[in-house]
């Protein structure tokens, strides 16, 4: 019996893809006035705009698709499941709580903000120890898919802070943020069922 479900396939693989369709949707809708590259992800579903309901639809799949993911994952350490799962509702609290059409929100802010950090944290959390592990939950490529996540939000941090690009390093960033659980999932699948991920 696998240790790792197929059906988590689909669950992690559709997570980018939800997260990508989701702003490319959304930034169609709003039109010339958005700004991909200076503008974030958020802004699309700020209330009022045009595309702010493909945005929300887009959050609320990505949550639940970390939330299966995490679920499904019964190789990586608890800690690392839990993270992943509490990105997952980060991502559904964005949702729930979007950035206002003008202006600052701590609260969207401060939900971002754990969002970043949660999904950044997992992986190195999730890590096993052993040459039995697969090979995305072994240590180090564990840590340096944390610090790369680590390093990009802070980019994004700093972009913002400077009304730089910040648009652009944020898509970076969840992008990878969005796609490592695929590759965690991937690279737990490779083993066969007998030999397969500990449990």
């Amino acid at each position: 019996m696998r240790s790792v479900p197929l059906w988590a396939l689909v669950s992690s693989g559709c997570a980018p893809v939800f997260l990508v369709m989701g702003w490319l949707v959304a930034a169609s809708l709003q039109g010339p006035p958005y700004d991909p590259a200076a503008q974030t992800i958020s802004v699309l579903a700020a209330p009022g705009n045009s595309g702010s309901w493909v945005m929300t639809a887009a959050f609320i799949a990505l949550g639940l698709c970390h939330l299966l993911t995490a679920w499904s994952l019964r190789p990586a350490a608890t800690a690392g499941r839990m993270a992943l799962a509490a990105g997952g509702v980060a991502a559904l609290a964005v949702a729930m709580v979007p950035a206002p059409s003008s202006g600052g929100s701590l609260s969207h802010g401060s939900v971002t903000t754990l969002g970043f950090a949660v999904l950044a944290a997992w992986p190195v959390l999730a890590a096993r120890a052993g040459t039995a592990a697969p090979w995305a939950l072994r240590p180090l490529p564990s840590l340096g898919a944390t610090s790369v996540m680590a390093v990009g939000a802070a980019w994004f941090l700093v972009e913002l802070h400077l009304h730089g690009v910040a648009g652009m390093a944020e898509r970076a960033v969840t992008t990878l943020q969005s796609v490592w659980p695929f590759v965690v999932v991937l690279s737990c699948l490779r083993g066969s069922p007998r030999d397969g991920c500990p449990s």
